[in-house]
């Protein structure tokens, strides 16, 4: 009996079985998703370093603050609050730093009012905090406030009877740790909102334009599974959609109140148009990809257009990254789109089923919202794709490398 490395048989030469190139797929997106990982963490260790320099510049400048100009010899509650401004959901820093003062005065004066009635005691910190609390989310809600009402009163109704005046250095370091924090991220090191914006957005974009790859390559090969997994990959990005969002709610807000920044505001509108029509994209991409599984197991007729047509979709969501990045005018990514048009035409002509058909929709829609994303007026970009439609002569805009 030979041994088993010389039992084993390499593959037969050429094309690979149907099962094999499944296989392959599977393990290429497996090590594609890695990468995507990899670089989404890079991204936000960027992004992180710069939010660390900010939270530790504010703590040592609350610490400063609270220790030299207002005579605080023991200034904790300074730097904590300057970094609770820091550290805040990115585009909320204002309202995180009114809620950070507010609850302090919250705790202070139900703390105060409570003690002064029924005294201290284990009861009586139980139901300071409780009243606390309540009070705090009937006000807002919010957790940073509901936070600080909570811990103020915690401090108030323990401390009070053994350290005297604690309610004043409480609140006022507060206010000068509110301070800091915003002085910090709107004067001293404002982020650059473009660039945040930027990078916040290259994640969503690069795994729009890897699941409208896998879509084309699944109607290529009639491959249902891998229409599949990209449909799930492309609904796993939503905490990408939710980072861009937020990114977007800081830029707005560093635009508008950073003098250093306030020459971007113009640039942070555009990109705030851009990612709504992207937003839409996504969801008509979700639903291409669904009537391609049921065009893939309905076996419906898919001429070589259509995947076509897909796959120049994804190029023109690649390019407008790219285009976007580097401030170019997006020409050839709006040329890449129309390509995806009139490829969807040529597929409609070639003969589709009832999926298919809808698919065509889908990429029409898709490509109102990503010329509209380029700046076109929704107008025009109707009228760009009823044009290319109505053309019945077969000829396409020339293919664009990027």
């Amino acid at each position: 009996m030979p041994p088993p490395w010389k039992a084993f048989r390499a593959p037969p030469q050429g094309r690979p079985d149907p099962c094999t190139e499944r296989v392959n797929r599977a393990l290429e997106g497996l090590r594609e998703r890695g990468r995507a990982t990899a670089r989404d963490r890079l991204r936000q260790l960027q992004a992180g370093l710069i939010v660390a320099v900010q939270a530790g510049v504010a703590a040592a400048l609350a610490w400063e603050l609270a220790f030299t100009v207002i005579g605080n010899e023991r200034p904790v509650f300074a730097p904590v609050a300057a970094v609770g401004t820091i550290v805040s959901s990115v585009g909320q820093r204002l309202r995180r730093t009114v809620e950070l003062i507010f609850g302090v005065a919250v705790g202070i004066a139900i703390g105060d009012l409570f003690i002064a009635l029924a005294g201290t005691g284990a009861w009586q910190t139980g139901a300071v905090v409780t009243l606390a609390v309540t009070l705090a989310i009937g006000v807002s809600g919010q957790g940073a406030l509901v936070a600080q009402a909570a811990s103020t009163a915690v401090l108030v109704a323990t401390l009070s009877p053994t350290v005297r005046d604690l309610e004043a250095p409480r609140f006022i370091d507060a206010l000068a740790g509110g301070f800091a924090g915003l002085l910090v991220v709107i004067v001293l090191l404002p982020l650059n909102p473009t660039r945040t914006v930027r990078r916040a957005a290259a994640p969503a974009l690069e795994n729009l334009n890897r699941q409208l790859m896998a879509t084309a390559d699944a109607l290529s090969d009639r491959d249902s599974d891998g229409a599949w997994q990209a449909l799930h990959d492309l609904r796993s990005m939503e905490p990408d959609l939710e980072r861009l969002r937020d990114a977007l709610g800081g830029a707005r807000e560093v635009v508008n109140l950073s003098p250093l920044r306030r020459r971007r505001r113009q640039a942070i509108v555009l990109y705030e148009h851009g990612v709504e029509q992207m937003n839409r994209a996504v969801r008509a991409s979700r639903g291409l990809i669904r009537r391609a599984i049921t065009a893939i197991d309905d076996e419906e007729p898919i001429p070589e257009a259509l995947p076509a047509a897909v796959r120049s979709m994804a190029e023109a969501v690649d390019l407008l990254q790219v285009e976007f990045a580097f401030l170019r005018p997006p020409d050839r990514t709006r040329r890449i789109v129309l390509r995806s048009v009139a490829l969807s035409t040529e597929a409609v002509d070639a003969g589709l089923g009832f999926s298919g058909t809808i698919i065509v929709g889908d990429l029409r829609t898709m490509a109102t919202d990503v010329l509209r994303a380029t700046g076109l007026p929704m107008v025009e970009a109707n009228e760009l794709i009823r044009r290319l439609r109505r053309d019945r002569r077969g000829i396409l805009p020339p293919a664009v490398s990027s």
